[in-house]
């Protein structure tokens, strides 16, 4: 019953995540404008940040959108595809869960932050 479960997920992600990245990009969000200075700012204040995502991913989406209406260039980790981002999230963040973002503070020391919704609030306090 327990493999009859997972195939049955499995199969489910296979057909609906090509539906949620196409769903994504074609209603993408347009970022916001700012000028070029003010955007200069802005891209080495994300130069910290990393989001630790699985492409097809809901939650994930959610926060990439976001990322996107605020215009910041915050790297992406994939953590399905690529074991290094995968090993580093678990080894940093203690469970291989997404989203995550990671936000190295002053002193070099990471914060890890799971949960779309705590992300989305961060971005959106820090970024507008």
């Amino acid at each position: 019953m327990k493999i009859l479960i997972r195939y049955f997920f499995k199969g489910l992600r296979i057909v609906l995540g090509p539906v949620l990245l196409l769903w994504s990009r074609v209603s993408s969000p347009a970022g916001i404008q700012r000028s070029l200075d003010e955007q200069e700012v802005i891209d080495k204040q994300t130069k910290d940040l990393t989001l630790y995502q699985f492409q097809t991913c809901p939650f994930c989406i959610k926060v990439k959108r976001e990322i996107k209406r605020l215009s910041l260039n915050i790297e992406n980790a994939d953590v399905q595809r690529d074991q290094q981002h995968r090993q580093a999230l678990l080894e940093g963040g203690g469970q291989t869960k997404v989203p995550c973002l990671r936000i190295k503070n002053s002193d070099g020391d990471p914060t890890w932050m799971y949960e779309s919704g705590d992300i989305v609030k961060y971005l959106r306090d820090r970024f507008t």
